[in-house]
């Protein structure tokens, strides 16, 4: 099956084929899709009454896309008498332009039908056979095309309009057209999806009209984001290209939550992350926050706002934690779904802890600190009360909700992702490493917020107490004296789940690890089980579970890959980390730019170019971050007060590397790295 084109706008998004056509097969996530819904599952056009295929394809941008293309078979093509050009953008709503071009010298006379249709389908349901349970209607309203689905309350419906005269019927529009000798004909169809309430008015309209733009609004939103963002000249190109295409895969990924209609965060991926999820909003704003710090903002106010607050088993919600989603889709609305919102995840709570201090860091911005003081305070409350189910001191998690709840509830979500050496599956709860590293982490940021900027001196040293306990704590359980690493997890009675994963390199970005281990740690990450030579699989060659096509079983993950080079980093191993960030780079040389979300473990002798993952989000927010992460960790920008420090250890394959105008709380500052002759290894 070849790629799908792509056109999107923050969690609004279009997957056709590459002729303009969608046919949503069981299975395809093909369609026009808008807050968790497909409201077109067929778009197909034809000319008297033959399908057209392409000769060429031009996106310019996230949001646009142009289709040139010919009616019948590649072998009519030479000479062809009619051409077809579908402009296609998408801003806020979906717009197509079909323009016919006749290239012969009489008048000719052309039947053009774009037939049109929706299953309503919950995005996250497009994989399954879904037998519907309400009831899809079509109606003809003059020029105007509305496709309906109604289930009690619940009501979508995607409206699609002309400005051409056309015959309307149930299944779409037919066009009688006589175009000149060289002439064109051109019609504009505009297709709205709405989330209707009782009264008919759509939920979303205040947001519709702030996003509703032109294409040439659009394109200078685009401009601005590029504009202030920082500029690079690297004398390697595909660093170049990867950071261009991921500045611009970042302004697609970005879209305003109903509840801050004002502000932009980032989303997900496509197809199957679009909307609020969490985990990819807090460790893409981490990642960016030397190039986009605004998204961070928006990403601690939102999660802030829909904080837990009770206990609610079947959302797996707490006091103090930190959803994981938040869907709009119809199974969440009958609640056959916990998403409105779920709260399945142990790591995001620290990791929101960790935002807040970073991004203060990197700012300067106190009075953020200070505003969301009573949500960090209750997410710190959350580690010790419910984190630490076991009563031990680590963070566990169980799902709450047995039947439709997240079995596994860190970032590694497979369900075979956490196991023995030998391939056996633990039972729950289970405390996996990096969420011990997350809550350290997490502890030592929050005594610097309560002791600097809350006035709390004694909150702060009782953080600081519990931090260094459980750093000690955690070097004795955890520890694999026969392998010397960290085991992946705990089980339920205090055993070493003792698989050699990448979680360990998070461990180094959390400061858990004792100077002394860090050595082996490293050997173990740059070692030939865990490093493919693009960079660490998830899991390490010879385990019971290894598969380099794995999810969370032996793929690379880009945005894995540049959390442990930050760790790296951290540690003092420059050069190691620097390995690690030239592999994922290259990485993007066989994806025009763009980090697949996680691509196969083979090892790189074998292949010679990395493999796709088959059903990857692309882009996907965390790979799109994973090429800043790295830049900012290969010139070693580190904000130290109201200074940026600026210490590059950059491969030689680099060159020489040049940052203008990095944003913080110093204002704006270049960042320069000379061409490095040789690469010391080590510190």
């Amino acid at each position: 099956m070849t790629e799908p084109v792509r056109i999107l706008d923050g969690n609004i998004f279009v997957l056709s084929d590459d002729s303009g056509d969608i046919e949503a097969d069981p299975g395809t996530p093909r369609g026009y899709f808008s807050f968790d819904t497909r409201f077109l599952s067929l778009w197909r056009l034809t000319v008297n009454g033959e399908r057209l295929n392409p000769l060429a394809i031009d996106d310019p941008q996230y949001f646009s896309v142009r289709f040139f293309l010919v009616p019948g078979e590649p072998t009519q093509y030479v000479d062809a008498e009619v051409s077809v050009i579908r402009e296609r953008t998408l801003a806020g709503s979906f717009e197509e332009r079909l323009t016919i071009l006749n290239h012969r010298e009489e008048a000719t006379d052309f039947t053009v039908r774009v037939d049109a249709g929706s299953d309503f389908s919950p995005r996250g349901t497009v994989r399954e056979q879904r037998a519907s349970t309400g009831r899809i209607y079509q109606r003809v309203e003059h020029q105007c095309l509305r496709l309906g689905y109604q289930r009690e309350k619940l009501r979508r419906e995607t409206v699609i309009s002309t400005t051409e005269p056309a015959q309307v019927d149930e299944g779409g529009f037919t066009y009688q057209v006589r175009v000149g000798p060289h002439g064109s004909w051109t019609t504009m169809l505009h297709v709205h999806g709405l989330v209707l309430r009782p009264d008919g008015e759509d939920v979303r309209e205040h947001l519709h009209r702030r996003r509703q733009r032109t294409g040439p609004e659009m394109e200078r939103d685009l401009d601005r984001w590029l504009a202030e963002a920082p500029k690079l000249t690297c004398d390697w190109d595909v660093v170049t290209t990867t950071y261009q295409r991921s500045l611009v895969d970042l302004a697609a990924l970005r879209f305003s939550p109903l509840t801050l209609p004002d502000q932009v965060m980032p989303s997900g991926g496509l197809p199957w992350a679009a909307g609020l999820l969490g985990r990819d909003s807090i460790f893409t704003s981490l990642q960016s926050l030397p190039f986009t710090p605004s998204l961070a903002v928006a990403t601690l106010r939102m999660l802030g706002i829909d904080q837990g607050a009770v206990l609610d088993d079947f959302r797996d919600e707490e006091p103090g934690k930190i959803l994981r989603e938040f869907r709009y889709g119809e199974r969440t609305a009958f609640e056959e779904r916990p998403q409105s919102p779920y709260y399945g995840a142990a790591d995001l709570t620290p990791l929101y802890v960790i935002l807040l201090d970073e991004y203060e860091r990197w700012t300067g911005d106190v009075d953020l600190v200070r505003e969301f003081e009573a949500e960090t305070r209750a997410a710190l409350h959350w580690i010790d009360e419910y984190g630490d189910i076991m009563g031990n001191g680590y963070v566990w998690y169980q799902r709450r909700n047995e039947q439709s709840g997240l079995e596994n509830q860190c970032w590694k979500e497979g369900l075979n992702s956490i196991s023995y050496r030998d391939g056996r599956l633990p039972g729950l709860p289970r405390a996996t490493c990096e969420l011990q590293g997350y809550a350290y982490d997490a502890k030592i940021r929050g005594a610097r917020l309560a002791r600097e900027f809350w006035h709390d001196p004694a909150y702060a040293d009782r953080l600081e107490r519990e931090a260094a306990e459980l750093k000690e704590r955690f070097n004795r359980d955890f520890w694999v004296s026969d392998g010397e690493y960290y085991a992946l997890a705990l089980d339920a009675d205090g055993n070493q789940v003792d698989a050699l994963s990448s979680n360990i390199g998070h461990l180094l970005w959390s400061g858990i690890v004792p100077e002394s281990r860090a050595q082996r740690i490293v050997e173990h990450l740059l070692g030939p089980r865990l490093f493919s030579g693009w960079g660490v699989r998830t899991l390490a060659m010879g385990e019971g579970r290894y598969n380099p096509l794995g999810y969370h079983v032996g793929t690379v993950w880009p945005f894995d890959n540049s959390f442990i080079a930050w760790g790296l980093h951290r540690y003092g191993f420059r050069a190691e980390a620097g390995r690690i960030a030239e592999g994922i780079i290259e990485v993007a040389r066989y994806f025009k730019g763009r980090l697949p979300e996680a691509f196969g473990g083979y090892g790189r002798e074998l292949t010679r170019h990395p493999v796709p993952y088959p059903t990857a989000n692309s882009p996907s927010a965390g790979s799109t971050g994973a090429s800043l992460l790295l830049l900012r960790v290969v010139l070693g920008l580190e904000p130290y007060g109201d200074d940026l420090v600026v210490a590059p250890a950059v491969p030689e394959r680099f060159g020489r590397v040049e940052l203008f105008d990095v944003p913080g709380r110093w204002g704006r500052i270049d960042a320069v790295a000379p061409a490095a002759r040789e690469v010391h290894h080590g510190r």
